[in-house]
Protein backbone atom coordinates (compact mmCIF):
# COMPACT_ATOMS: atom_id res chain seq x y z
CA UNK A 1 0.00 0.00 0.00
CA UNK A 2 2.83 2.22 1.19
CA UNK A 3 4.67 2.22 -2.09
CA UNK A 4 1.57 2.87 -4.01
CA UNK A 5 0.88 5.97 -2.79
CA UNK A 6 4.74 7.14 -1.67
CA UNK A 7 4.63 8.32 -5.83
CA UNK A 8 1.91 10.84 -4.76
CA UNK A 9 3.76 12.05 -1.50
CA UNK A 10 7.27 12.37 -3.45
CA UNK A 11 5.33 15.09 -5.56
CA UNK A 12 5.34 17.67 -2.70
CA UNK A 13 7.66 19.70 -0.43
CA UNK A 14 9.53 16.62 2.13
CA UNK A 15 9.29 18.53 4.79
CA UNK A 16 5.29 19.87 4.14
CA UNK A 17 4.71 16.21 3.43
CA UNK A 18 6.38 14.61 6.56
CA UNK A 19 4.08 16.85 8.68
CA UNK A 20 1.13 16.26 6.62
CA UNK A 21 1.65 12.39 7.34
CA UNK A 22 2.58 12.42 11.07
CA UNK A 23 -0.42 14.48 11.96
CA UNK A 24 -2.84 12.12 10.39
CA UNK A 25 -0.73 9.48 11.74
CA UNK A 26 -1.42 10.46 14.87
CA UNK A 27 -5.23 11.55 14.44
CA UNK A 28 -5.81 8.29 12.89
CA UNK A 29 -4.22 6.45 16.48
CA UNK A 30 -5.80 8.61 18.56
CA UNK A 31 -9.32 9.44 17.72
CA UNK A 32 -10.44 6.91 14.45
CA UNK A 33 -12.47 3.75 16.57
CA UNK A 34 -10.07 0.77 16.55
CA UNK A 35 -7.08 3.34 14.76
CA UNK A 36 -4.59 1.60 18.15
CA UNK A 37 -5.99 -1.83 17.25
CA UNK A 38 -5.17 -1.69 13.46
CA UNK A 39 -1.87 0.17 13.51
CA UNK A 40 -0.72 -2.59 16.05
CA UNK A 41 -1.87 -5.25 14.39
CA UNK A 42 -0.96 -4.37 11.19
CA UNK A 43 2.86 -2.91 12.52
CA UNK A 44 3.76 -3.78 15.79
CA UNK A 45 6.43 -6.15 16.82
CA UNK A 46 6.00 -8.28 20.00
CA UNK A 47 7.94 -11.23 19.12
CA UNK A 48 10.29 -13.41 21.53
CA UNK A 49 13.77 -13.62 20.47
CA UNK A 50 14.11 -10.47 19.35
CA UNK A 51 14.67 -8.74 22.76
CA UNK A 52 17.50 -6.81 24.03
CA UNK A 53 19.08 -5.73 27.04
CA UNK A 54 21.36 -3.06 26.22
CA UNK A 55 23.30 -0.55 28.49
CA UNK A 56 20.67 -1.51 31.34
CA UNK A 57 17.60 -0.95 29.34
CA UNK A 58 15.21 -3.65 27.84
CA UNK A 59 14.13 -3.34 24.73
CA UNK A 60 10.94 -5.42 22.90
CA UNK A 61 13.04 -5.70 19.23
CA UNK A 62 16.18 -3.83 18.01
CA UNK A 63 14.69 -1.55 15.40
CA UNK A 64 14.19 1.71 16.50
CA UNK A 65 13.64 5.56 15.16
CA UNK A 66 16.26 7.84 14.95
CA UNK A 67 16.18 11.62 15.90
CA UNK A 68 15.37 14.30 13.60
CA UNK A 69 11.86 12.46 13.21
CA UNK A 70 9.91 13.43 16.29
CA UNK A 71 11.90 16.40 17.09
CA UNK A 72 9.38 17.44 19.56
CA UNK A 73 7.78 13.92 21.09
CA UNK A 74 4.43 14.61 19.56
CA UNK A 75 3.76 11.64 18.20
CA UNK A 76 5.72 8.92 20.01
CA UNK A 77 2.80 7.16 21.02
CA UNK A 78 1.43 6.26 17.16
CA UNK A 79 5.21 5.85 16.07
CA UNK A 80 5.52 3.21 18.96
CA UNK A 81 2.84 0.99 17.49
CA UNK A 82 4.39 1.13 14.25
CA UNK A 83 6.53 -1.51 15.75
CA UNK A 84 9.62 0.26 16.92
CA UNK A 85 11.62 -0.87 19.90
CA UNK A 86 12.53 2.76 20.42
CA UNK A 87 12.16 6.04 19.62
CA UNK A 88 14.47 8.93 20.00
CA UNK A 89 13.33 12.54 20.56
CA UNK A 90 15.31 15.23 19.62
CA UNK A 91 17.42 17.06 19.25
CA UNK A 92 16.18 19.43 21.31
CA UNK A 93 17.91 22.65 22.27
CA UNK A 94 17.45 24.83 25.80
CA UNK A 95 15.62 27.36 23.91
CA UNK A 96 13.14 27.01 20.77
CA UNK A 97 14.24 27.78 17.35
CA UNK A 98 13.21 28.14 14.20
CA UNK A 99 15.98 25.97 12.38
CA UNK A 100 17.12 27.04 9.24
CA UNK A 101 15.29 28.87 6.24
CA UNK A 102 13.30 27.33 4.43
CA UNK A 103 13.27 24.95 1.69
CA UNK A 104 15.80 22.75 3.56
CA UNK A 105 14.89 19.35 2.91
CA UNK A 106 15.97 17.64 -0.36
CA UNK A 107 14.98 14.57 -1.85
CA UNK A 108 17.57 12.46 -3.85
CA UNK A 109 14.77 9.74 -5.82
CA UNK A 110 18.15 8.22 -7.52
CA UNK A 111 20.05 7.69 -4.44
CA UNK A 112 17.49 6.53 -2.35
CA UNK A 113 18.18 9.54 -0.02
CA UNK A 114 18.29 12.84 1.34
CA UNK A 115 20.09 16.37 1.84
CA UNK A 116 18.15 18.55 5.07
CA UNK A 117 19.79 21.18 6.75
CA UNK A 118 16.99 21.60 9.04
CA UNK A 119 19.46 23.08 12.22
CA UNK A 120 17.77 21.70 15.14
CA UNK A 121 14.68 23.22 14.73
CA UNK A 122 12.30 22.70 17.67
CA UNK A 123 9.84 23.75 20.16
CA UNK A 124 12.75 23.82 22.88
CA UNK A 125 13.68 21.73 26.16
CA UNK A 126 10.78 22.80 28.32
CA UNK A 127 8.08 21.90 25.93
CA UNK A 128 9.46 18.59 24.85
CA UNK A 129 10.12 17.58 28.67
CA UNK A 130 6.26 18.40 29.57
CA UNK A 131 5.09 16.46 26.93
CA UNK A 132 7.24 13.49 28.03
CA UNK A 133 5.61 13.56 31.93
CA UNK A 134 2.40 13.19 30.18
CA UNK A 135 3.61 10.62 28.29
CA UNK A 136 5.53 8.78 31.37
CA UNK A 137 1.92 8.99 33.10
CA UNK A 138 0.40 6.87 30.40
CA UNK A 139 3.07 4.83 29.10
CA UNK A 140 6.11 3.74 31.29
CA UNK A 141 7.33 0.48 28.54
CA UNK A 142 8.20 3.06 25.62
CA UNK A 143 11.76 3.03 25.65
CA UNK A 144 12.59 6.90 24.65
CA UNK A 145 16.05 8.62 24.08
CA UNK A 146 16.67 12.50 24.52
CA UNK A 147 18.83 13.53 21.68
CA UNK A 148 20.29 17.00 22.84
CA UNK A 149 22.17 20.04 21.33
CA UNK A 150 23.11 23.53 21.81
CA UNK A 151 21.16 26.37 20.71
CA UNK A 152 22.42 27.89 17.38
CA UNK A 153 23.33 31.58 18.92
CA UNK A 154 25.43 29.77 21.66
CA UNK A 155 29.26 29.88 21.05
CA UNK A 156 31.20 26.87 21.32
CA UNK A 157 33.22 28.31 24.52
CA UNK A 158 29.38 28.37 25.92
CA UNK A 159 28.15 25.10 25.21
CA UNK A 160 28.51 22.74 27.23
CA UNK A 161 25.76 25.07 29.79
CA UNK A 162 23.31 24.30 26.60
CA UNK A 163 23.67 20.20 27.22
CA UNK A 164 24.15 20.55 31.02
CA UNK A 165 20.51 22.46 30.81
CA UNK A 166 18.89 19.93 28.45
CA UNK A 167 20.34 17.29 30.22
CA UNK A 168 19.34 18.53 33.83
CA UNK A 169 15.65 19.52 32.48
CA UNK A 170 15.28 15.72 30.72
CA UNK A 171 16.58 13.41 33.30
CA UNK A 172 13.48 12.06 34.44
CA UNK A 173 11.58 11.39 31.66
CA UNK A 174 13.78 9.49 29.46
CA UNK A 175 15.61 6.44 29.18
CA UNK A 176 18.63 7.46 27.88
CA UNK A 177 20.73 10.67 25.98
CA UNK A 178 22.36 11.18 22.92
CA UNK A 179 24.82 13.64 22.94
CA UNK A 180 24.72 15.42 19.43
CA UNK A 181 27.93 17.26 18.31
CA UNK A 182 28.06 15.73 14.64
CA UNK A 183 25.52 17.32 12.63
CA UNK A 184 26.13 19.67 9.86
CA UNK A 185 23.61 21.97 10.37
CA UNK A 186 24.66 24.12 13.11
CA UNK A 187 27.48 26.51 12.37
CA UNK A 188 30.63 25.50 14.42
CA UNK A 189 28.78 22.39 16.19
CA UNK A 190 31.44 19.50 14.66
CA UNK A 191 34.39 21.20 16.06
CA UNK A 192 33.14 20.03 19.66
CA UNK A 193 34.06 16.21 18.57
CA UNK A 194 37.76 17.24 18.68
CA UNK A 195 39.45 15.60 21.81
CA UNK A 196 39.63 18.01 24.40
CA UNK A 197 36.08 19.93 24.22
CA UNK A 198 34.14 16.83 23.46
CA UNK A 199 36.19 15.47 27.04
CA UNK A 200 35.03 18.83 29.13
CA UNK A 201 31.56 17.96 27.55
CA UNK A 202 31.52 14.61 28.34
CA UNK A 203 32.90 14.74 31.59
CA UNK A 204 30.80 17.36 33.00
CA UNK A 205 27.32 15.30 31.93
CA UNK A 206 28.74 12.41 33.21
CA UNK A 207 29.31 14.37 37.26
CA UNK A 208 25.22 15.35 36.73
CA UNK A 209 24.43 12.21 35.88
CA UNK A 210 23.11 10.37 39.45
CA UNK A 211 19.82 12.08 40.78
CA UNK A 212 18.40 9.82 43.96
CA UNK A 213 20.41 6.65 42.61
CA UNK A 214 19.93 6.68 39.11
CA UNK A 215 22.18 7.26 36.50
CA UNK A 216 21.02 7.75 32.58
CA UNK A 217 22.86 6.22 29.72
CA UNK A 218 24.75 8.55 27.42
CA UNK A 219 25.67 7.87 24.11
CA UNK A 220 27.85 10.23 21.65
CA UNK A 221 26.33 10.41 17.89
CA UNK A 222 29.48 10.74 15.44
CA UNK A 223 30.03 11.87 12.01
CA UNK A 224 30.71 9.05 9.83
CA UNK A 225 33.32 11.36 7.86
CA UNK A 226 35.50 11.33 10.92
CA UNK A 227 39.10 9.48 9.66
CA UNK A 228 40.65 6.29 11.41
CA UNK A 229 42.76 8.79 14.20
CA UNK A 230 39.79 10.57 14.94
CA UNK A 231 37.92 7.35 15.53
CA UNK A 232 40.76 6.33 17.45
CA UNK A 233 40.31 9.28 19.83
CA UNK A 234 36.29 8.47 20.15
CA UNK A 235 37.31 4.98 21.55
CA UNK A 236 39.62 6.69 23.88
CA UNK A 237 37.16 9.06 24.61
CA UNK A 238 34.45 6.92 25.30
CA UNK A 239 36.34 4.45 27.27
CA UNK A 240 38.05 7.76 29.65
CA UNK A 241 34.78 9.18 30.39
CA UNK A 242 32.81 5.88 31.17
CA UNK A 243 29.53 6.66 28.88
CA UNK A 244 27.88 3.86 27.75
CA UNK A 245 28.14 3.91 24.11
CA UNK A 246 28.21 5.54 20.59
CA UNK A 247 25.83 6.15 18.35
CA UNK A 248 27.05 5.41 14.73
CA UNK A 249 26.13 7.72 12.38
CA UNK A 250 25.10 11.18 11.30
CA UNK A 251 24.35 12.12 8.25
CA UNK A 252 27.74 12.96 5.78
CA UNK A 253 28.88 16.08 4.18
CA UNK A 254 30.27 13.56 1.27
CA UNK A 255 28.74 13.90 -2.11
CA UNK A 256 30.61 11.27 -4.19
CA UNK A 257 29.00 8.79 -6.05
CA UNK A 258 25.71 9.94 -6.29
CA UNK A 259 23.50 10.00 -9.38
CA UNK A 260 20.76 12.84 -8.60
CA UNK A 261 21.76 16.04 -10.65
CA UNK A 262 24.14 18.53 -8.95
CA UNK A 263 21.46 20.80 -8.65
CA UNK A 264 20.31 18.71 -5.79
CA UNK A 265 23.48 17.26 -4.57
CA UNK A 266 25.06 21.01 -4.07
CA UNK A 267 22.74 21.97 -1.48
CA UNK A 268 23.87 22.28 2.04
CA UNK A 269 23.27 20.18 4.85
CA UNK A 270 23.55 16.49 5.40
CA UNK A 271 23.38 13.41 3.48
CA UNK A 272 20.96 10.54 4.51
CA UNK A 273 20.28 6.98 3.26
CA UNK A 274 21.62 4.43 0.85
CA UNK A 275 25.07 6.13 0.36
CA UNK A 276 25.40 6.21 3.79
CA UNK A 277 25.13 2.66 4.07
CA UNK A 278 28.90 0.80 3.66
CA UNK A 279 30.56 4.06 4.81
CA UNK A 280 28.33 3.75 8.93
CA UNK A 281 28.57 0.06 9.00
CA UNK A 282 32.45 0.35 8.24
CA UNK A 283 32.90 3.01 11.27
CA UNK A 284 30.86 0.27 13.41
CA UNK A 285 33.06 -2.54 12.36
CA UNK A 286 36.24 -0.40 13.15
CA UNK A 287 35.14 1.03 16.31
CA UNK A 288 33.82 -2.53 16.91
CA UNK A 289 37.29 -4.01 16.47
CA UNK A 290 39.53 -1.51 17.75
CA UNK A 291 37.65 -1.67 21.35
CA UNK A 292 37.32 -5.18 21.63
CA UNK A 293 33.24 -4.54 21.66
CA UNK A 294 33.81 -3.00 25.18
CA UNK A 295 30.97 -0.54 24.59
CA UNK A 296 27.41 -0.83 22.63
CA UNK A 297 27.20 1.07 19.64
CA UNK A 298 23.53 1.72 17.76
CA UNK A 299 23.79 1.51 14.30
CA UNK A 300 21.87 4.08 11.93
CA UNK A 301 22.76 5.04 8.29
CA UNK A 302 21.32 3.89 5.63
CA UNK A 303 19.07 0.97 6.63
CA UNK A 304 16.65 0.05 3.40
CA UNK A 305 16.51 -3.75 3.98
CA UNK A 306 16.48 -6.61 6.74
CA UNK A 307 19.85 -7.24 5.34
CA UNK A 308 21.21 -3.86 5.97
CA UNK A 309 20.49 -4.16 9.33
CA UNK A 310 21.53 -7.37 9.79
CA UNK A 311 24.73 -6.19 8.57
CA UNK A 312 25.22 -3.39 10.62
CA UNK A 313 24.51 -5.90 13.76
CA UNK A 314 26.90 -8.34 11.79
CA UNK A 315 29.72 -5.52 12.50
CA UNK A 316 29.31 -4.83 15.84
CA UNK A 317 26.23 -2.64 16.36
CA UNK A 318 23.79 -3.81 19.35
CA UNK A 319 20.77 -1.93 18.11
CA UNK A 320 19.88 0.11 15.04
CA UNK A 321 17.67 3.13 14.05
CA UNK A 322 16.16 3.83 11.08
CA UNK A 323 15.03 6.92 9.40
CA UNK A 324 15.58 7.80 5.40
CA UNK A 325 15.06 4.15 4.94
CA UNK A 326 11.38 4.36 6.82
CA UNK A 327 10.65 7.87 4.70
CA UNK A 328 11.55 5.09 1.40
CA UNK A 329 10.71 1.76 2.54
CA UNK A 330 7.26 2.71 4.62
CA UNK A 331 6.27 1.82 7.89
CA UNK A 332 6.08 -2.44 7.47
CA UNK A 333 10.35 -2.39 6.86
CA UNK A 334 10.53 -2.53 11.09
CA UNK A 335 8.45 -5.59 11.17
CA UNK A 336 10.02 -6.63 7.83
CA UNK A 337 13.52 -6.45 9.69
CA UNK A 338 12.57 -7.69 13.06
CA UNK A 339 10.80 -11.17 11.16
CA UNK A 340 14.60 -11.77 9.19
CA UNK A 341 16.29 -11.17 12.94
CA UNK A 342 14.45 -14.34 13.77
CA UNK A 343 15.70 -15.90 11.10
CA UNK A 344 19.27 -18.07 11.79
Amino acid sequence: MYQLIKPIFFRFDPEKVHYFVVKRLKWFHDHFPLGKTILRSSFDVNIKGLEREVFGIKFKNPVGLAAGFDKNGEYIEALSDLGFGFIEVGTVTPLPQPGNDKPRMFRLEEDSALINRMGFNNKGVDTLAERLRLLRGKHKDIVVGGNIGKNKNTPNEDAVSDYVKCFDRLFDVVDYFVVNVSSPNTPGLRALQEKEPLMNLLNTLQQRNQKDGISRPILLKIAPDLTNEQLDDIVEIVMHTGIAGVIATNTTIDRNGLYTAEKVTNEAGGLSGKPLTIRSTEVIKYLSDKSNKAFPIIGVGGIHSPQDAKDKLEAGASLVQLYTGFIYEGPAIVKRICKELLVK
